[in-house]
């Protein structure tokens, strides 16, 4: 399955271009899934047609859908509370209502990301297009499910499951409860739906696709998103231009605002792929709007995003493990090694990776940025390395 997932920021038009995006992808005779994330219908006002929580069909082969945080919240906490009934009994706890439940903040991103995992593993479609919060909430969202995962994996670490005989004897020589079976249960079910869609966004078929105004805010969105997507190791493929003004215009104020549009789209040309949308001169509204603004195609090409290690081991006796980070600046990068795993902080974005196995057995020998690529050396540590290598 091809998932496009697109993001740009606040107000640079990227719902009406998703849903631009998913009609021209049905067109082509794909059937197409279109995921909405804003709690007001503003996905349907381009569409022409009211969406919500139960998906509705928009086009032939084109069906949108915004899943309703509020719904899936009540239903994972009801869950959790019947689980947990023993021990909230034991407290002497009372259970809240499905009535009075109210979503917490994160609840809309829970509830996208289970509805991406949903229409992954479904097979019902060929195309996905999420049309994604804002740059930084976007970020953050694609990011979670990886963390999430590593929190649990520390706070409830699966390996400890195969002393869960000796639980018993343990809590009653320690005097506290240890951590129930279903607890972990519980911790191993939303570790696997979590790698479900954490398999989603790193898939080969997943490309961000960028959306923007040229302009100055623009330019700083697409400089920043960009390395964010980079530490993430997400593929983009091209970045919209939106909006664009036409060049020969009766109107004279125009001439401002089309100087600074050529002049950034020149410059963006040198480091994206670039595709031009139109300014309709009004909002776009309806199938026929939609059609008329020629988004680029699903089917577009996207580089690989690969983090080698070289073997100059030869040369000058170290591993180089290299990390692109287009745009990074040298004073905004940090690196810490916490055992079998590197800190990498770049700008105001944070990544916690594993390394690779043969450089866990080797010590951190220096890093340098150069062309846009972070490169780490890793010195062989002679007390683990296999000797004669």
């Amino acid at each position: 399955m091809r998932t496009i997932l697109i993001t740009g920021p606040g107000g640079s038009g990227r719902t009406t271009l998703a849903a631009a995006t998913a009609l021209a992808a049905a067109a082509e005779g794909t059937r197409t899934l279109l995921l909405g994330t804003d709690r007001t219908d503003t996905l349907g006002a381009a569409l022409g047609v009211v969406t919500g929580p139960k998906p509705v069909e928009v086009a032939p082969r084109l069906t949108a859908w915004r899943p309703d945080p509020a719904q899936d919240f009540r239903e994972d906490l009801t869950a959790l509370q019947d689980r947990a009934s023993s021990a909230l009994d034991l407290l002497g706890a009372s259970r809240l209502d499905p009535e009075e439940l109210t979503p917490l903040p994160g609840a809309g991103e829970l509830a996208l990301l289970r509805a991406l995992r949903d229409a992954a593993l479904s097979e019902k479609y060929d195309t996905l297009v999420v049309d994604l919060p804002p740059a930084p909430e976007a970020l953050a969202l694609l990011a979670l499910p990886e963390e999430l995962r590593r929190y649990l994996r520390r706070l409830l670490p699966p390996e400890r499951q195969a002393a869960r005989a000796l639980r018993p004897v343990l809590g009653r020589l320690a005097g506290v409860p240890m951590p129930a079976e279903r607890l972990y249960e519980t911790a191993a079910r939303w570790d696997l739906e979590l790698a479900a869609v954490e398999a989603v966004v790193a898939d080969r078929g997943t490309v961000v696709r960028l959306v923007a105004e040229p302009g100055p805010a623009g330019d700083d969105m697409l400089r920043t998103t960009r390395l964010g997507l980079a530490l993430r190791g997400l593929r983009t493929d091209v970045v919209v231009a939106n909006r664009v003004l036409p060049e020969a215009s009766p109107d004279t104020w125009l001439a401002g605002p089309v100087a600074q549009q050529r002049k950034t789209l020149e410059q963006w040309r040198e480091t994206y792929d670039v595709r031009t949308v139109a300014h309709l001169g009004r909002d776009p509204r309806g199938a026929d709007d939609l059609a008329s603004l020629a988004v680029p195609g699903t089917g577009q090409a996207a580089p690989a995003v690969d983090w080698p290690v070289t073997d100059r081991l030869g040369e000058d006796g170290v591993l180089v493990w290299r990390i692109p980070l287009p745009g990074a600046i040298r004073d905004e990068l940090d690196l810490v090694r916490r055992g079998d795993e590197l800190v990498v902080t770049a700008g105001t974005f944070r990544r916690i990776v594993p390394l690779p196995s043969v450089l866990r057995r080797c010590t951190v020998d220096g890093a340098a940025l150069r062309e846009d690529e972070l490169r780490i050396r890793f010195a062989p540590d002679p007390k683990l390395w296999p000797q004669g290598r």
